[in-house]
């Protein structure tokens, strides 16, 4: 097999792969012994008929493409071991010649790992992250553990009032004719929740039960249906039942059954200690996009479109393989939110964008630098692994490839980067 690389404008190359005649028939043959069986002539026994035969019959062509199919990714993956550029993208495939007894050509359009200039990466000045907890933090935080532990209680010797979980009938009139869609008996409805036009709910409080209400509303310019907006409507209205939520006492007990501590004073230490873990992160997290979003502004590079492009996909890929654990299809997912693919693709165009400048400009980091891995931080990444899938770290050891230990080592060569620009930031 020989292999020619052409380089191209933009940071992309063309890869013209050559591979021998012999390599081509072998494959031609394999491909005849996997359908002979299903091919029939006239006068032959299905899976009897000599390739000789069927190729008068069907045309010499007739195992060309599945002959292609089983040789190219083959060849493919051999001419990438010979290259000596780094290939960062899908390619993109061409024949140029499939032909018996002659070599097998094909050529593929490549984007190649773009040159970054680095300009300035230390001395970056970032803004000093707040991590101080407030009272009023720790008090959100506990005011929603009383919601989620809130009890739900029937009222019955008063009115309607904000925040109600309430169940009514109504029936809507515009022009005082009955409009579809504006009728419902028994419909749950929490007063405040905004979930019907503005107005609707406002006018239900102070309401009592079993009393029919009219509720005088103007749909709005915006509404869905044509034939609804900006029309006047009438609502008449019977509420049949008001809930409210009884909140637990804020007290040691309560404490003691929402968390392991038996007092009010050390839950509420143990939430400010939370907030502040996650706080601090959070700031480690700004911090460090802050820092690598100055390198990239200051930084040289062109990004090849195609290098993009399977970004993109493979950030698509990994988002349906997520959710596909959950039991949701991208074709229910793509019905659900009227999206498509294409549409992904483009939403997540910025991100990918980001993740490659990135990686590039880390990586121009630890090459200036002379930031690397060493064997100690490959083992203790091996410990973690096996940490995580519970497995023996022979077992993670003996299961990784050189690539797999090559892209494990420029990993932490990388993280050790992001900690090496953060550590030379300044503070402002």
């Amino acid at each position: 097999m020989s292999l020619q690389v052409e380089r191209l404008e933009k940071n992309m190359a063309k890869l013209t792969i050559e591979v021998d005649a012999s390599e081509l028939e072998k494959a031609i043959e394999s491909a005849y012994q996997k359908n002979k069986k299903h091919i029939s002539v006239h006068g032959f026994r299905k899976g009897k008929v000599p390739r000789q035969m069927i190729e008068r019959v069907y045309g010499k062509e007739v195992f060309y493409e599945d002959a292609v199919n089983h040789l190219l990714p083959i060849a493919y993956e051999k001419a990438l071991e010979q290259c000596e550029e780094t290939i960062v993208s899908s390619p993109k495939i061409e024949l140029v010649q499939v032909e018996a007894g002659k070599p097998f050509i094909f050529t593929a359009e490549v984007a190649l790992k773009p040159e970054v200039k680095l300009g300035k990466y230390k001395g970056i000045q970032v803004d000093k992250m707040d991590v101080e907890v407030t009272e009023e933090e720790i008090q959100e935080e506990i005011d929603k553990e009383r919601e989620r532990n809130a009890r739900t209680i029937t009222i019955e010797d008063r009115a309607v009032q904000d925040g109600d979980m309430i169940t009514l009938d109504f029936e809507g009139f515009v022009d005082g004719e009955a409009f579809e869609g504006g009728k419902a008996e028994d419909y749950a409805l929490t007063i405040g929740s905004g979930a019907f036009i503005p107005g609707f709910e406002e006018q239900l409080i102070g309401v009592e039960l079993e009393k029919e209400v009219e509720v005088n509303v103007t749909f709005p310019e915006n509404y869905h249906a044509e034939e609804l907006k900006g029309k006047p409507a009438v609502f008449k209205c019977t509420v049949h039942e008001i809930k409210e939520k009884e909140l637990p006492e804020l007290d040691d007990e309560f404490a003691g059954e929402v968390s392991e501590f038996e007092t009010l004073a050390e839950y509420k230490e143990d939430i400010k200690k939370k907030l502040a873990e996650k706080k601090e992160k959070d700031a480690k997290n700004e911090k460090e996009d802050a820092i690598i979003d100055a390198i990239i502004a200051d930084a040289d590079m062109e990004i090849p479109e195609a290098m993009l492009e399977t970004q993109q996909q493979q950030m698509v890929d990994d988002f349906a393989r997520r959710i596909q654990m959950q039991g949701i299809s991208m074709e229910q997912y793509y019905q659900l939110t009227g999206g498509t693919r294409e549409m992904l693709l483009e939403q997540v165009k910025p991100q990918a964008d980001k993740r490659i400048k990135s990686r590039l400009v880390l990586e121009a980091v630890a090459a200036a630098e002379n930031i690397q891995a060493s064997e100690e931080d490959f083992e203790n990444e091996i410990e973690k692994m096996a940490a995580i899938y519970q497995m023996d770290k022979e077992q993670i050891r003996e299961s990784l490839g050189e690539s797999e230990k090559k892209n494990i080592m420029n990993d932490i060569a990388i993280r050790k980067a992001v900690e090496f620009v953060v550590e030379n930031a300044e503070e402002k």
